[in-house]
């Protein structure tokens, strides 16, 4: 049986990602599919995180569909469709990988070791691992977890600093997991943590949107400081040079503050607060440097 040609394309990028091949050039993949997919992720406030089933809203969305738009320009289709997919912090790296998402803007840090699997664009946040806690939970800082539970986000960097910094310091720190941030979250709102270690950009954004967003604190030191970009596949210059076209002409052209001014410093939904978090040093320098470098 003959399959009608315009059935090929679709059929053979579905076979790609099924075997975990990605195709290397995104943009043609983009034109013969008619639809760029690009993540999600559901709690990652204000970054990528749902208004409604299937709706999401944030920081990084916008940038990518600011990205979905200069496909459109670039490759001259403008009914180039927008495939919404969710992703954890366990699979986001693995359906980038193998093709299934073509570009992932939330909550990544862009560091050496995911360097080796994927491609990252312009950093366009800067973050560091700190604790979200009860305000009677008498939790200040990281000693006063020694030998009692906190909870993280699986597949996180934070994971690995978390874990490191307790052996260094003998806290003998109880760890327990969710699947992702609002799980992690709700670890602390039960009591069956003391504390949510994350970074404080997504611990503002959590305690913002909490049932009672009084009882909570953002406290603790930072124990690093680390990058955020948007994520792609490797060894795709073309796909690469949009994607950071996009952000840079963003940040030359002011659109960037902007945009950081409507979802950081201005009220968000769902309950229209704001987390009042000022543009870092480091973020400020890089809408001059345009840097992609990794954390360590």
């Amino acid at each position: 049986m003959k399959l009608p040609a315009s059935l090929l394309a679709p059929l053979a990028l579905a076979l790609l990602a099924s075997a975990g091949v990605a195709q290397a050039d995104t943009l043609s993949k983009i034109a013969e599919s008619g639809q760029i997919t690009l993540a999600y992720r559901e709690s990652s406030a204000p970054f990528s995180y749902l208004q409604a089933p299937g709706q999401p809203i944030g920081f990084s969305v916008e940038i990518a569909n600011a990205v979905a738009d200069a496909a459109r320009k670039q490759l001259g289709k403008p009914d180039i469709k927008i495939n919404w997919m969710p992703v954890t912090s366990q699979n986001r790296i693995p359906l980038v990988q193998n093709g299934t998402v073509d570009l992932e803007c939330g909550s990544t840090t862009n560091n050496t070791a995911r360097g080796k699997e994927v491609a990252f664009a312009i950093n366009y946040f800067y973050t560091g691992t700190r604790l979200l806690t009860k305000k009677s939970s008498g939790v200040k800082n990281y000693a006063d977890l020694a030998g009692k539970p906190i909870s993280t986000t699986t597949g996180t960097t934070n994971l690995q600093v978390l874990r490191k910094y307790d052996a260094e310091k003998k806290l003998g720190m109880q760890f327990t997991f969710g699947k992702d941030h609002a799980d992690s979250f709700l670890l602390v709102e039960s009591g069956r943590a003391l504390a949510f270690g994350m970074d404080d950009i997504l611990l503002y954004g959590l305690k913002a949107n909490a049932k009672t967003p009084d009882e909570y604190e953002v406290t603790g030191d930072a124990l690093q400081v680390e990058p955020y970009a948007c994520m792609l596949r490797k060894d795709d210059a073309g796909f690469k040079t949009l994607v950071d076209g996009v952000i840079g002409g963003m940040m030359k052209t002011g659109a960037f503050e902007k945009l950081y001014d409507k979802w950081f410093l201005q009220p968000i939904p769902p309950k229209n607060m704001p987390l009042n978090v000022p543009m870092s040093a480091e973020l400020r320098a890089n809408i001059t440097g345009q840097s992609d470098k990794p954390a360590m």
